[in-house]
């Protein structure tokens, strides 16, 4: 496989920036020689920044627009598989210099398919008959559909008991759908992998590390912010494992690296109360940390365990780990509805996280809270139905009245 219009060199330890790896292939279990038993470092892609010139972030009109990902080429890994569209969603303001960015208008209606664009490429890359992954919802479906896409089959080991709209999600991509407990699918996935010669394009090391390819994809979110609004002063992100938290700081990294910009906004993590251990991590000082996890309907972002990157991110950018409730969620869940974005619970939690920021606290300037996926993925959506009423004024009109209409 050629590098094509791509800049990527190499893979870099962030255990130890010092050490380096070729670029392929990619190392989907961290860095070997800064990783332990306890603690796995990821690796990041590198690139020859010195060729990336200014008209790369030129405005884009017309079929640079419409183009995907394959619009910021050269600062991503050879996209050697096909796209679907993904990128370019709205940032929509909603009041008082805050904006959202909407990635549920994306091809699978997740900020996922910025991922999976990536680690699919990746697949193809090194000539895997297909990709594995565990997931919840999001990854699974967008990474079935990227796999589609490419000609490559794909295995999602889902929850047990998965709600029948994410099952008919996933199979109707052709995946190969494996519902087990939540404790087996890792080592499962790390089997499929190693004896089938699928791809993982999820996490298989003790602390994540995840796919590296995999934040890449999220460096267009920066990308696409800058072009409409410059740096803002923060940005909040639903955080699970921290790759899209990363890998929009990333961006926003190199736009200042390439004298693009003189700043990078400040980061915030915004975590389920129910865990946290990126929040957890920055409280003790160390690397990654692990935690248990309670009850929360915030199933997309609830994880026990952390990564580095997530912590990077926070540090470098002078930002924040959030821990927000479930009632914090939805009522921004609501707000964001009454703006006319339907997002997921976990989604809200961005704008929790802002909302939970003391008046004093709150960072002055643009801020951005990343919406992440479509209110389509919340497992109790399509449970319940409206009430059929008798079809005459006086009961049309009743209902009304309740819900505040009248003449």
């Amino acid at each position: 496989m050629t590098a094509g219009d791509s800049l990527a060199t190499g893979q870099r330890s962030m255990g130890d920036p010092t050490l380096t790896h070729p670029l392929w292939p990619p190392l989907t279990r961290g860095c070997p020689r800064t990783s332990t038993a306890e603690l796995a470092y990821p690796v990041e892609v590198d690139y020859a920044y010195e060729h990336a010139g200014p008209a790369l972030f030129a405005p884009a009109e017309g079929a640079a627009r419409s183009a995907g990902l394959d619009r910021w080429a050269p600062l991503l890994p050879p996209l050697g598989a096909p796209g679907l569209g993904e990128g370019h969603t709205p940032l929509i303001p909603i009041g008082d210099g805050v904006y959202v960015k909407d990635e549920s208008r994306n091809p699978t209606w997740s900020h996922k398919d910025r991922l999976n664009r990536c680690t699919v490429a990746a697949a193809a890359g090194v000539g895997a008959p297909g990709v594995v992954v565990a997931s919840s919802g999001n990854h699974g479906a967008s990474a079935a559909a990227y796999a589609a896409r490419a000609g490559l089959r794909c295995v999602v080991l889902g929850p047990a008991g998965m709600p029948a709209a994410l099952d008919a999600f996933l199979h109707a991509y052709g995946a190969v759908v494996l519902p087990v407990p939540q404790e087996a699918r890792w080592p499962l996935m790390r089997q499929i992998s190693d004896r089938l010669g699928l791809h993982p394009v999820s996490n298989l090391t003790v602390t994540h590390t995840g796919h590296p390819f995999g934040p890449e994809g999220y460096k267009t979110i920066a990308y696409e912010i800058f072009a409409e609004i410059g740096v803002p002063a923060a940005v909040f992100v639903p955080t699970g494992y921290g790759e899209c938290l990363f890998g929009v700081w990333k961006g926003f990294a190199e736009l200042r690296r390439l004298g693009l910009s003189g700043t990078v906004p400040r980061m915030f993590a915004c975590e389920p109360a129910a865990g946290g251990p990126l929040a957890a991590a920055v409280r003790q000082g160390v690397p990654a940390a692990r935690v248990s996890c309670g009850p929360t309907d915030a199933y997309s972002i609830a994880c026990p365990v952390g990564g580095y990157r997530g912590v990077r991110a926070v540090r470098e950018s002078g930002g924040g780990a959030l821990l927000v409730t479930d009632r914090q969620m939805r009522e921004s869940q609501q707000e964001l509805a009454r703006q006319g974005i339907w997002a997921e619970l976990s989604s809200a939690a961005s704008l929790a996280g802002l909302r939970s920021l003391p008046a004093g606290d709150a960072p002055e300037g643009p801020v951005v809270c990343v919406s992440t996926s479509s209110g389509f993925k919340d497992r109790a959506t399509g449970t319940t139905a409206s009430e059929v009423i008798e079809p005459t004024w006086e009961e049309a009109y009743r209902r009304l009245r309740a819900a505040g209409l009248e003449g």
